[in-house]
């Protein structure tokens, strides 16, 4: 049976780094699981592999799509899965890398894919939250469908629109539709490791992270992005409405950095409750100490062991 290995955590917490270390060493390939980065053009906010980086261990599923054009999270289970087949084909290992929770699931589990989408009134969900703001899309989800509702964050806007979109469609909540609907998970063997930090030093890579976007030209890049149509989902990259918000003279710059610092440790804090709901994650801590080819070495030799 073909192994896959996962290697998930929150944002900054240094997975590419470990990644880079540990592909070599299990002569495998990295899957980018992350839902913004498959968006060309999106660059800095999304903290991609560096070019060079990609020269040294093969990438995929990185800069495959424009900004401009709907990519749902069953666009990125079929994509990824063609490419993990493109891999065992080679007779290498898959290394799925990144840190969005849903796209995770999507690979290991299947999703839940019984209702279409609808692109006018997904427009319609989105303006109604920009005009009267999103806790009065999260209000509504709570009197169609509680049980959904109270699995998610009152901002988490993307998955709020979607089960919001599966009832107005469907007449049925989409906790009701997934009870009969859940996709059958892939035929691999699976091994899943998760990154963490102590919350302080996390916080700081976040903050030096921040920092370092802003000194690589972001507010150039989403100066940029502002002058084409970019879907709803792509305009929730890390840094667009903070730095939009500059640009449009409500903040100053200053301001900007510190409100994106304020929004990216929360939406790791996000990612962390969600991974920490899956009890097959062999969680590993890291700390400013750690040797991470020392650490690549002992992951590989398990991976060895396992395949």
């Amino acid at each position: 049976m073909a192994l896959l290995v996962f290697l998930i955590g929150p944002t900054a917490v240094g997975k590419t780094d470990l990644a880079l270390k540990l592909a070599p060493l299990i002569d495998g390939e990295i899957v980018s699981c992350d839902s913004m980065q498959v968006y060309q053009g999106i660059d800095i906010a999304t903290s991609k592999p560096s070019k060079e980086e990609r020269n040294r261990v093969r990438h995929y599923m990185i800069d495959i799509v424009s900004p401009e054009k709907e990519y749902s999270v069953a666009d990125y289970r079929r994509d990824a899965l063609k490419a993990i087949e493109e891999i065992l084909n080679k007779k290498k290992i898959p290394l799925i890398v990144g840190g969005s929770g849903l796209y995770f699931k999507a690979l290991i589990d299947g999703i839940f894919n019984g209702v279409s989408k609808d692109i006018a009134l997904r427009e319609r969900l989105y303006n109604e939250a920009k005009e009267k703001g999103e806790d009065f899309l999260y209000e509504e989800l709570k009197k169609v469908d509680p049980l959904t509702a109270e699995k998610l964050h009152p901002h988490d806007l993307r998955r709020i629109v979607r089960a919001l979109e599966v009832y107005y469609l469907s007449g049925m909540p989409i906790s009701i539709l997934k009870k009969n609907t859940e996709g059958i998970p892939p035929q691999y063997k699976k091994i899943i490791y998760g990154l963490i930090r102590p919350r302080e030093e996390l916080y700081q890579r976040i903050n030096e992270r921040v920092e370092k976007m802003f000194s690589q030209g972001l507010v150039e890049e989403i100066r940029r992005l502002r002058k084409i149509n970019l879907t709803p989902i792509a305009q929730q990259c890390l840094g667009y409405r903070e730095v939009s918000e500059y640009l449009e003279g409500k903040i100053t710059l200053e301001e900007a950095k510190e409100i994106l610092k304020r929004h990216t440790r929360q939406f790791a804090r996000r990612q962390l409750i969600w991974f920490r709901r899956d009890k097959r994650i062999n969680w590993i801590n890291l700390n400013k100490n750690t040797n991470l080819e020392e650490l690549a070495e002992k992951l590989a030799q398990q991976i060895k062991d396992l395949n």
